[in-house]
């Protein structure tokens, strides 16, 4: 195909790439033939878009048949900060037609082909540009503004993030993935048969999965897809494969992929709306406003490979959206742990090069310090070897979303052993509330308790929030083992030899032969 572009650059440095140290570089890429009211949606939601730890650049190539979207697209680039290429094919005196309604949407076979043309030619520029990652869209998605965050944070070659659509009037909203040949979302062996009503069950168990966040293997995907260098490279494309027949350029994107070794993969972590239909506009203001909070675990770590720390954090990785962990200055694979466990959400992982723990107050401040840099909504404060009982994996999502709520405070119960916690005279924390989840506020100067032992994991201000009690319960293993018990036993006297900092009788009940133990019921 010879097509001829003319060339608007919006920035004298549209063709330099931009490095910023740390940074990956992701070119947002879209071909457009869209109405206006639904392009302006989509613009918008790429306004909305974080950009932490990635520099974003955009290339559209303009095929719209409407002057005003041809319009919106300009004022977009006039408004952004950042390289905006748009180009323009030749206008075509036969212009292929394309029909989208109500109904569905049509495409003739000459249509996907030159869309596929457009991408490919995204693609050439990501690879010449030298960019890390390719995010290639349709025109009619809006995205939720930790997108691209989290699509990076999957580490994978391919990953689409998920949307889900009603291909016909008052159907079942589906995926745009699927497992295998053009939309098939069943499992197929050859050789073997199914019922229909197999089928049926294992598409649904399909479509349970994916209502679940995570980061999930496919065989096909489309629409919404982060592409790394790695797979641009290897050949990933949309030109027609000769010698296949399926419908669509994805279909043959996927194949191609797949031929080449690339697995695909597909994100649910924070679906997009799919405005397939213009009667769908309706819905954008409602998809918006219900954008699910970011959650950061904020931790320290150190030396806590051999513990708790796997089951904790793969606990906590089922509540989260993002991490924070400061490793002060471990000795064992703590970190591997971490990155191993939190591998697909954003993680955010500080080096102490010099131990702080002797001095807790600054260990905290830098805790909560660099928690508060990722712009968090809501803060999940948790030590290295506490675990919140199981339902509160289903409880959470209640939690932040109760707009009134600012602060939540919980009990922690100190375990004696796997299922029993200590309750007597030195040992009753658990009957108190104390904070471990908070709204991010950026409008409070917080102050600590400046104490090198025993200060606190939050600011002391905290407490002039207003605060919620609630029924969860959080366990902690940290005094569970007899060798735990007698090594922080020691640390105590060590740091604390005057006992300025805690109670002397209580740092002594510590060894008690025979404490008093009640069984944990979940």
């Amino acid at each position: 195909m010879k097509v001829k572009y003319l060339l608007f650059l919006f920035c004298l440095t549209a063709f330099l790439p931009l490095f910023s140290e740390g940074n990956k570089r992701v070119l947002i890429g879209s071909p457009i033939r869209q109405k206006p009211a639904i392009l302006h949606e989509f613009l918008e939601s790429l306004k909305r878009l974080e950009q932490e730890g990635y520099e974003a650049d955009y290339f559209f190539i303009d095929d719209n048949d409407v002057a005003d979207s041809t319009y919106e697209l300009i004022d977009f680039a006039d408004q952004c900060d950042k390289n905006c290429i748009i180009l323009n094919p030749e206008a075509q005196v036969d212009r292929i037609p394309y029909t989208c309604n109500e109904n569905t949407h049509y495409w003739s076979d000459a249509n996907i082909w030159k869309v596929a043309a457009f991408k490919d030619t995204i693609i050439e520029h990501a690879i010449d540009k030298e960019y890390d990652y390719l995010f290639l869209i349709d025109s009619d998605i809006v995205l939720h503004p930790r997108t691209i965050v989290q699509l990076i944070a999957t580490e994978k070659d391919v990953v689409s993030n998920i949307f889900w659509t009603s291909w016909q009037n008052g159907a079942i909203e589906q995926p745009q993935v699927w497992l295998f040949d053009e939309y098939t979302q069943y499992q197929v062996i050859p050789g073997n048969t199914i019922t229909d009503e197999i089928k049926r069950e294992q598409v649904l168990a399909f479509y349970h999965q994916l209502r679940v966040p995570g980061t999930y293997e496919v065989g096909g995907l489309g629409a919404c897809t982060l592409i790394s260098r790695n797979a641009l490279t290897k050949g990933a494309r949309f030109k027609k494969i000769s010698n296949l027949t399926f419908w669509g350029e994805d279909r043959h994107f996927c194949i191609r992929a797949a031929a080449l070794g690339l697995s695909l993969f597909v994100d649910t972590h924070f679906p997009a709306y799919h405005i397939y239909r213009e009667s769908n506009l309706i819905g954008v203001p409602d998809f918006i406003a219900n954008f699910k909070p970011r959650v950061t675990l904020s931790m320290v770590v150190k030396n806590e490979a051999d513990r708790y720390l796997r089951e904790v954090l793969s606990h906590a990785k089922e509540c989260i959206t993002d991490a924070v962990i400061i490793d002060d200055c471990s000795e064992d694979n703590t970190i591997e742990v971490c990155r191993e466990i939190l591998k697909g959400i954003p993680l955010k992982l500080i080096q102490n090069n010099q131990s702080l723990f002797s001095n807790e107050v600054n260990l905290r401040k830098l805790q909560f310090e660099e928690t508060l840099k990722t712009n968090p909504d809501w803060i999940l404060v948790l030590d290295a070897d506490e675990i919140f009982e199981e339902k509160f994996k289903s409880e959470i999502h209640k939690l932040i979303s109760n707009k009134n709520a600012e602060v939540y405070c919980f009990r922690l119960y100190d375990f004696w052993d796997q299922n029993h916690y200590r309750e007597d005279t030195y040992w009753r924390g658990h009957l108190t509330y104390r904070p471990f989840l908070l709204r991010n506020k950026c409008d409070i100067e917080w102050t600590w308790l400046e104490s090198p032992q025993h200060c606190g994991r939050l600011p002391q201000n905290i407490i002039s929030i207003p605060w919620i009690q609630s029924h969860m319960r959080l366990k902690h293993f940290g005094w569970a083992k007899e060798e735990d018990r007698i090594a922080k036993y020691q640390r105590y006297l060590e740091l604390d030899p005057g006992f300025k900092y805690g109670w002397k009788e209580q740092y002594e009940s510590i060894n008690d032969k025979e404490p008093n133990l009640i069984e944990w019921v979940e």
